[in-house]
């Protein structure tokens, strides 16, 4: 195997495969990277077996050539070793050559590095995707289903189906739900081609947040494959494959409330900064807690109050509020990552009352649900 690679190229397809490397993994040929060489230019592998992703990299692109290949081939080179040593290669031209079977020169300049790789063939098979649910998405609505759930994943691996993020194909459209038992988060979207199976599967919070890292922020499509225990994201040079998470996901319908007694409709921007400075001395407490009250008029009190800290009110100028009255406590951090995610636009707040889920929805969009469960304050 022998190439000739420009630097700034390998360290771009580098940056992405090292995001599925782990030191800790089961089978020690997998803290590599495996390079597979030839005509078309070269691939790169990383996995830590719950995730894997590939990157290509093109012999030449819009005529301009990138890799000069002089021997097709592959080898597994360790992989922290190798991206520090590209990073730091004192120019752009690269030429990388395995010779003896394992033996691996990298030169760049005057600079010659000598690696001791692994055997190719060690190296797990990629998973078998078959294309029974295939569908797409532009890559920045990708990043946007991310990061409007991902963030309500349950840390806690007691509950191991929670900590992915339930997608689910049905009415035409695509729902993806996130919840930790406490919150929730729901953004549902109409891709252009949708299977005509439903399906349903959960995919790790870990591997999306990884994906969300990678993809590009522009209107590409990204196709997405759904198999048996894997999903399959597709952009142009990246495969990004995921394990699916076993299990059933709970019914999370059913908690979303039909109706409601109180609604709210405030500018998210101007509330999320308020909760963010009552919740300046509600840090301290283990839970976080700020009370939120509405009267007659259109004012918002936004409170929160710490024994040793001291306390703090702030009123919040509504838009509109209608229904009863209310007092009701929240989590300050669970309130700010849902209005974060609505993302500073005007929104609707519906309440059923001071010890019920309430729900936080954008005013001119309502593909994005945030729900919340008050804390019991005495």
């Amino acid at each position: 195997m022998k190439f000739e690679i420009m630097r700034d190229r390998l360290l771009d397809g580098l940056s992405d495969v090292m995001k599925a490397i782990s030191q800790k993994v089961a089978t020690p040929i997998l803290t590599g990277i495996k390079i597979d060489v030839d005509d078309n230019g070269i691939t790169m592998t990383g996995s830590d077996s719950d995730i894997t992703i590939c990157t290509f990299i093109p012999a030449e692109e819009d005529g301009e050539q990138i890799i000069r290949i002089f021997e097709k081939g592959s080898i597994v080179l360790q992989a922290k070793v190798f991206s520090e040593i590209v990073r730091k290669l004192p120019t752009n031209d690269v030429t990388i050559e395995a010779v003896n079977g394992l033996q691996t020169h990298i030169q760049s300049g005057k600079s010659e590095f000598h690696l001791i790789g692994s055997d190719a063939d060690e190296y797990p098979v990629l998973p078998e995707v078959k294309d029974e649910y295939l569908f797409s998405l532009p890559s920045d609505l990708m990043k946007s289903i991310i990061r409007e759930t991902v963030f309500a994943v349950s840390q806690q691996e007691t509950r191991p189906i929670l900590t992915g993020v339930h997608w689910e194909a049905k009415d035409g459209g695509l729902s993806c739900v996130a919840t930790d038992s406490h919150r929730l988060a729901r953004r549902l979207t109409v891709p252009e081609e949708m299977p005509e199976v439903p399906f349903s599967v959960v995919i790790p919070g870990k591997s999306l947040q990884e994906l969300n890292k990678i993809l590009p922020d522009n209107s590409e499509h990204v196709d997405i494959v759904i198999a048996d225990q894997q999903v399959l994201f597709k952009t142009r040079n990246v495969l990004f494959y995921s394990r699916l998470l076993e299990g059933n996901y709970p019914d999370t319908s059913r908690l979303i409330p039909a109706e409601y007694k109180t609604s709210v409709i405030v500018n998210g921007r101007l509330l999320l900064q308020a909760i963010d400075r009552a919740s300046l001395l509600a840090r301290e407490e283990r839970n976080n807690i700020v009370r939120f009250s509405t009267d007659e008029g259109r004012v918002i009190e936004i409170s929160s109050n710490s024994p040793e800290v001291g306390k703090v009110e702030e009123l919040v100028e509504a838009i509109g509020v209608t229904g009863e009255e209310l007092k009701i406590s929240f989590s300050a951090k669970y309130m700010m990552d849902a209005l974060k995610a609505i993302d500073g636009q005007d929104v609707a707040i519906q309440f059923t009352g001071a010890m019920r889920p309430f729900i936080l929805k954008s005013v001119d969009d309502d593909t994005i649900l945030q729900l919340i469960l008050p804390v019991r304050t005495y």
